[in-house]
This record gives C-alpha cells, sequence and structure tokens, in this order.
C-alpha cells in the first residue's frame, strides 16, 4: 500500500494558517517550563509510535526493502535521531529549570592553543559514551566566550524572551529528521513557532508529522502545508511570517533572497539589498571532503576506513549533505593508490541504489561524461546509478566542477595535492586548497593514524588543521554524520558564510545544550573498532542495530546496551 501523498495545499488554506499560528506564538512563549517538559516527553512516545509505518513509506519512496538491512538508514536517519534530540531537550529544560542553563560540567571545558574556550559535550556519561566508544564530541567557540562567562551564550530565549515569532521552515527532502529537527529547534531552543513546508520529495512524511506533532499543533505552534516553489514563495513572504529556515540547496537559497539569477539578481546583491528581507538561517549542502594525512597505516587500517567512505557514499544513495565527495591525498603518497583501490572494493560490496532523488541522472552525466580514468563500480537497473569514482583530478584546475558544485549523486572524487607526503606540510596545504578552491563549509573529515600524532609536531599541525579549516563541523577517523546525529552537537555551516557567499549556510539547529556564539563542533573517534559503523556497505544487522538503537534512546538502560552490542557485532 503506497503512503499517501498530500495535494498542495491552497493559498487561501496557507494564509489561514500562517495567521493562526502568528496567533498561537504569545501563548507559546509563555508557556512554563513544567509544561514544556511534558510535551516533549508526550512528543516523544507519539513519534515512537509513527516510526515503524514512517520507516516503511520512506523505503517505499526510496526503493529500499522495508524487511532488508538496508531499512536501517531510515531508522537511525530518522526515528532513533528525532526521539534521541526530543529526550535531549527535555533533559535540557529540566536543567534550567534546575540551574537556569543547560548544565556543562567545568570538568568539561578546556583552553585551545589559541585561547579560545571548548566544551565536550558528548559523552555525557558513561552509559552515553558506550554508544561510540573512545570518540568525543566538544565545541569550539567564538572568541569572547569564557568558562566564567558561558551561561551567557546559553538558552538566551529563556533568559530573555522574546515576544512571539513565526518562522517558515521549508523542510529537507532528503533525510526525514531533517523536517522535524529543524522545528524543534525553532520551538524549543528559540521559542520561533513554525510553519512547516514539506518538500515534494519527502511529503510522503508529512501526515506521519501532523500525527506525532499534533500536541503542537492543537496550541498553534506549528502547521504543516504542502506543495513546491509557488507555495513556498508564498510562504517566506508572507507578511505574518518573521524569519525562514532552509535545507536545501544553494541555488534555492540565493532565488529567494536575492532573486532569480540575472543582472537584477547580481545588481541586488552587489548593493546588499536583499528581495527577502527577513532573517534567514539555512544548511545548504557541501563538497564534504575527506583528507587522508599520510602515515603507517596496515591493510586492516585502511580497509577499515575505506569501509567507512564507502558508507558515506552509498548511505542514502548519496543524497546526504555530509556525504563523502572529495579524497584528498598527498599526490606522491605510496599507499595512495591502494587505498582508492580499497574504496572501490568495498562500494562493490554496497548495492545500487534507486537515484530517487530529481535531477540526479543529469548531475551524475554532467560530473561523468567524458572522464579520463572513470571507474564504475555496481550494474544499476532502470532509475539506479552506479557508483562513480574519478580519481587523480587535477587539483590545479580549480574550475573544475568537483571542487566548486556539490555532485548530490553517487560521485567520489580523488585529488593528490602536489609537494611533500611530510604530514605537517600536507596538512598545511590541504587546509589552504579547502577553505580557498573546494565549495562548502559545512563538515570535513581528516583520516589521521594514532601512531602519526605521538610526533608534538604533527599534533600540533593537526590541532591547528582543526582550528583553521572553515567548516561547521570537523572530524577525526569518523563520518561527520555522526554529529548531526548526536543532537547534542550544533550542526550547520562555518560562520564565515555571508548571505551574499552563502556556501553550506548560516545559523545552527540540534543543538541541545542551547548554545551561542559557536565556531564549530569537533569530533574524534579512534583510527579502527571492534565494531564496524552501521553504514558500512554490507553491514547485515543494520536493520536490527537501528530498531535497537531506536528503543535505547527512548529509555536509555545499561540493560539494553548488550542488545545493541550483540546487532553492532553482527556485520
Amino acid at each position: 500500500m503506497s503512503a499517501a501523498v498530500p495535494q498542495s495545499t491552497s493559498r487561501t488554506t496557507i494564509d489561514i494558517l500562517v495567521r493562526r499560528v502568528r496567533e498561537g506564538s504569545s501563548a507559546w512563549v509563555k508557556l512554563a517550563l513544567k509544561e514544556r517538559i511534558r510535551l516533549l516527553e508526550d512528543l516523544r512516545h507519539a513519534y515512537a509510535a509513527i516510526a515503524e509505518p514512517s520507516v516503511r513509506a520512506a523505503c517505499e519512496a526510496k526503493g529500499i526493502d522495508p524487511g532488508g538491512p538496508l531499512a536501517g538508514e531510515e531508522w537511525l536517519a530518522g526515528p532513533m535521531v528525532v526521539v534521541r534530540t526530543l529526550r535531549l531537550l527535555a533533559d535540557a529544560l529540566k536543567d534550567i529549570q534546575k540551574h537556569g542553563v543547560p548544565v556543562i560540567p567545568r570538568t568539561h571545558l578546556r583552553t585551545l592553543e589559541d585561547g579560545r574556550l571548548a566544551a565536550r559535550l558528548f559523552p555525557r556519561d558513561r552509559l552515553e559514551g558506550m554508544l561510540l566508544p573512545a570518540t568525543t564530541g566538544e565545541v569550539y567557540f567564538q572568541p569572547g566566550v569564557t568558562a566564567d562567562n558561558l551561561r551567557e551564550h546559553q538558552a538566551s530565549f529563556y533568559r530573555k524572551p522574546h515576544k512571539g515569532r513565526v518562522c517558515a521552515v521549508l523542510g529537507g527532502g532528503n533525510v526525514n529528521s531533517i523536517p522535524p529537527l529543524d522545528c524543534l529547534y525553532k520551538l524549543f531552543v528559540e521559542g520561533t513557532v513554525c510553519v512547516l513546508k514539506m518538500n515534494p520529495v519527502n511529503a510522503y512524511l508529512g501526515p506521519f508529522l501532523e500525527q506525532a506533532f499534533a500536541p503542537l499543533v492543537a496550541r498553534d505552534a506549528l502547521a504543516i502545508v504542502y506543495g513546491g516553489a509557488e507555495e513556498g514563495a508564498q510562504l517566506v513572504h508572507h507578511d505574518a511570517v518573521d524569519e525562514v529556515h532552509i535545507t536545501g540547496s544553494d541555488k534555492t537559497h540565493d532565488a529567494l533572497v536575492w532573486g532569480p539569477p540575472g543582472p537584477e539578481s547580481d545588481e541586488r546583491r552587489r548593493k546588499n539589498e536583499p528581495l527577502l528581507a527577513k532573517h534567514v538561517s539555512s544548511e545548504l549542502g557541501n563538497i564534504s571532503p575527506v583528507v587522508v594525512v599520510p602515515g603507517p597505516y596496515s591493510d586492516g587500517e585502511l580497509r577499515f576506513q575505506a569501509d567507512d567512505i564507502a558508507g558515506m557514499v552509498s548511505n542514502n544513495a548519496s543524497f546526504n549533505c555530509n556525504s563523502a565527495k572529495l579524497l584528498v591525498q598527498p599526490k606522491d603518497w605510496l599507499q595512495r593508490g591502494a587505498f582508492v583501490d580499497r574504496i572501490q572494493a568495498s562500494l562493490g560490496q554496497a548495492p545500487v541504489r534507486r537515484a530517487y532523488y530529481p535531477g540526479a541522472q543529469e548531475r551524475w552525466h554532467q560530473f561523468t561524461d567524458a572522464r579520463p580514468n572513470l571507474r564504475l563500480v555496481g550494474n544499476p537497473g532502470e532509475g539506479d546509478l552506479a557508483y562513480a569514482l574519478i580519481p587523480d583530478v587535477d587539483p590545479a584546475k580549480t574550475d573544475d566542477r568537483v571542487f566548486r558544485h556539490e555532485p548530490w549523486c553517487t560521485v567520489l572524487s580523488e585529488t593528490g595535492l602536489p609537494g611533500s607526503d611530510e604530514p605537517v606540510a600536507f596538512l598545511e596545504a590541504a587546509v589552504a586548497f579547502l577553505n580557498e578552491k573546494v565549495w562548502g563549509t559545512l563538515n570535513a573529515m581528516l583520516v589521521v593514524h594514532p601512531k602519526t600524532m605521538r610526533d608534538p609536531r604533527v599534533r600540533a599541525a593537526v590541532e591547528k588543521a582543526v582550528r583553521d579549516l572553515r567548516y561547521g563541523t570537523v572530524a577525526i577517523n569518523t563520518w561527520p554524520a555522526a554529529g548531526y546525529a548526536l543532537g547534542s552537537l550544533p550542526w550547520g555551516g562555518h560562520p564565515s558564510a555571508s548571505p551574499r557567499d552563502i556556501q553550506s549556510g548560516q545559523g545552527w539547529v540540534h543543538n541541545t545544550f542551547m548554545l551561542e556564539s559557536i565556531e564549530k563542533a569537533v569530533l574524534r573517534a579512534p583510527l579502527t573498532s571492534l565494531v564496524a559503523p552501521p553504514w558500512v556497505p554490507g553491514h547485515k544487522s543494520m536493520a536490527e542495530l537501528s530498531r535497537r538503537l531506536v528503543e535505547f534512546e527512548q529509555s536509555p538502560s545499561w540493560w539494553k546496551l548488550p542488545g545493541v552490542a550483540l546487532a553492532a557485532l553482527r556485520r
């Protein structure tokens, strides 16, 4: 049975719903903390109730067997992330009740080499730490935030509430946790009510959200509408809408803010006179790079990281803003070719996927047609796309589309930076290349061997690279998407972007510690682990593991860990 896809919402109905939510905004800002906490608990149970049918609908839309291992992708990127975030938001509000802000122990704070403050947000405790062993997640703050004034950079809505605001949320169509998480951030972190327009690609999710979030709809704190560009334009320009949040492409953002491409749009941008003068926050994609720092990698270590990167490409048919898109290695590093070969072999373990996102076939050909050395993996049927590896792209040709345009399909390019394959010099070259030549500011990954890090010079160079990379999330030895899923870490583009050069967007979501003046999130993981990540190709128990993680996040317990561990080990 196909999931029902609602019809586009009429102009009249959009107007009625926006004005209804506008009226509800004043009551929403006055809602007591006790009521907000109770509401979050209700929402968590209600969302768990729609988990199964919403996952089945997503599997049908994306060409996935709902009873097979790949269904785990939808459990992980949908219910698991939403249920976890709802629980963390409730915990944060309980902290605000008792302490005024979400609590970060002083022992979790440290000073970076450049004098700025960093705060460890993951793991919060030993139980949480068992989910991603030996992995830590920090936030680096902008200058001016200190251990003594950190409270002044948290939860400002709860310290100085506004009088009521309305946000038009244009939901992302690729990952089903994006629309609910964007709304939850606006509602519970910023105190702003929302009118959510579902993306046509996953409009089937809307009725499930209406059911799960019925308590918010009943309070006139949320309304959900449907349609395409015309409905989106009416919504964002509505006189009762104060601000806009977009998850999508930079082209959608620029068309809304500056107008359709052309001389008039260029002139508005030159004069800094936007067509849409409202505050716009956004998350707009990325050419997500993976930088391999040379080191004494064994075959097993290379295989583990190759599986990880292949999973970053194959997951969700590569329709992720954090999907690996560009591999950066030293040009003359002896293991360079072997690593590309291993990634290719790992992709061979991944099933080819339906190109469910509109325009994917055309984009794939734009990147692959007439490419020398192109390697294709898989045997695609009608509507599917092979995995495309494009090795040895010349880094001097910086106008090559692999450096300037996000593929948004199953393409991974590789480039070798000339010069030394000595780690310190390579890191300096790689940071400059990514910051200056590669489009996007959302996330980047570094692969670094622990033995390499024992050299104080290299360790200092790695830490400098982490600080200097202009990305909102920098991860070492793991997929930055883990930062998206944790909820406690902020997710968004680096704050160096501007409306005139939007890159991966502005503003943050998730961020359940309600932090402000953020510069980036930083994840650190071991080079290898006993348990392979659930996204690696061929993980046969991914669906079972993902279901167990949803149960765990619903109510964390030490008693649930053995089941999670057993499912994770059954690869």
